[in-house]
């Protein structure tokens, strides 16, 4: 029987990038969206970023559940009602007048959407189809996100334009009306769940890479959340995904457009110094595929460092009137934020995937979810009190630089997956 001559996994590979770049568009329209609402209502900045710390916290408890769904049934009909969830979430946060009506249709609505087309189903289904290219993967994935930053400048056009209400409705519907024949059309599970986690899919996944020298062979052992809750290395992944997939990204996602026009930049220009962010963001997860070869460890504590850098520079603009600054922080920070949180998906990947892995990988979704649900309000609040983002941003730099040393600590010989 001849070879077919394109492997499915990549029409599975590029849904999922789709589906990722409008799903997580959704939610990233907060940060463009929040000054205009903070503005029209009158609201508190923590009150109002309660909204986004909500969703967050939602979309986190909805994923180990979630997970389990797509390791049990068909995962298109499952993203296929996520998509549709979501885009309605949305488009319905036009009716909301009051702070409750956003915490109900974005912080559960659009949360439970979201979810059930988040990283946490894709990434189940797609390391099933490229096995030995794990950080290609979850890069790819990561890069639909950095794209759905990117068009914040679209956007923040559409809210210049229509007003901030029929915005949500042109977005919502958009989002119901590609993710969900998209998903139903195309997506499908691996043909080989059944077989051995690193067995060769049929029809090759395309030019075999190194595969990383700083990960134990532990793939052998049928994994289960309970199990991989037993050993020290996986509590340790936990509090990584709160630190530097959670509470650092998301203070800067949230309060970015909004420090920016602190400054004195335009709404417009903050949005697109934001999505320079969001270009960065792009270039990072696209270069995490390198830790396939030179391993996880090193390359995740290098976006935790560069990010960190960007981070400290902007704290120095606030006394230091310069465009070149904040510029320099976006491409830094979006490249750093974009290398290290593929990286270190792929590192637990490699550790603890199975047929329970996407009860595994919601798991960690939860971990990041809650530490970024803290993130966004604390940022609020402390915005509230001081009146200056200085501190929010201290946190930035701490959170990261822990979750870049307990990576160095569980690297091999230093951390028992066993234990």
């Amino acid at each position: 029987m001849s070879r077919p001559r394109l492997y499915y996994g990549w029409v599975v590979l590029a849904v999922g990038f789709t589906v990722t770049l409008l799903g997580y568009a959704m939610r990233n329209t907060f940060t463009v969206f929040y000054p205009v609402i903070v503005q029209d209502f009158g609201w508190t900045r923590g009150a109002t970023a309660i909204m986004y710390s909500l969703t967050l916290l939602c979309y986190g408890f909805v994923a180990p559940a979630v997970g389990g769904l797509v390791d049990r049934f068909n995962p298109k009909f499952i993203l296929a009602a996520g998509g549709l969830i979501v885009g309605s979430g949305i488009a319905l946060c036009s009716l909301a007048t009051e702070t409750w009506h956003f915490y109900l249709l974005y912080g559960v609505m659009v949360a439970v959407g979201l979810s059930l087309i988040g990283i946490t189903p894709l990434s189940t289904i797609i390391t099933n189809w490229f096995p030995r290219r794990r950080g290609f993967v979850f890069g790819l994935l990561g890069a639909g996100f950095g794209v759905s930053l990117v068009s914040a400048p679209v956007f923040q056009y559409l809210i210049s334009s229509f007003g901030w209400q029929t915005a949500y409705v042109i977005l919502g519907a958009a989002a119901v009306v590609i993710i969900v024949p998209l998903c139903l059309a195309f997506m499908r599970r691996s043909p080989s769940r059944h077989a051995p986690p690193n067995a060769e899919p049929a029809g090759g996944d395309g030019p075999e890479l190194t595969v990383q020298q700083d990960q134990p062979d532990v793939t052998a052992r049928d994994w289960t959340l309970r199990s991989a809750l037993q050993t020290n290395t996986f509590r340790i992944f936990l509090i990584i995904s709160f630190c530097n997939m959670g509470v650092g990204p998301h203070i800067l996602l949230a309060h970015q457009v909004y420090f920016l026009q602190d400054m004195g930049y335009t709404p417009m220009a903050a949005a697109t110094m934001f999505s320079v962010f969001g270009a960065s963001f792009v270039a990072g997860n696209v270069s995490s595929s390198f830790s396939d070869r030179f391993g996880r460890t090193y390359i995740f504590m290098a976006g935790c460092l560069l990010t960190s850098t960007g981070v400290v520079l902007l704290m120095l603009s606030q006394n230091i009137p310069s465009v070149v600054i904040p510029v320099v922080f976006a491409i830094c920070a979006g490249y750093g934020l974009g290398l290290a949180p593929p990286t270190g998906y792929a590192a637990v990947a490699d550790r603890f995937h199975g047929r329970h892995y996407g009860s595994i990988q919601g798991t960690m979704i939860l971990a990041c979810s809650l530490g970024g649900a803290i993130g966004p309000w604390v940022g609020g609040v402390l915005h509230d009190v001081s009146g200056s983002y200085q501190s929010a941003l201290a946190i930035v730099v701490c959170v990261l630089m822990t979750g870049a040393l307990l990576m160095w600590l569980i690297q091999p010989g230093r951390g028992d997956v066993h234990a």
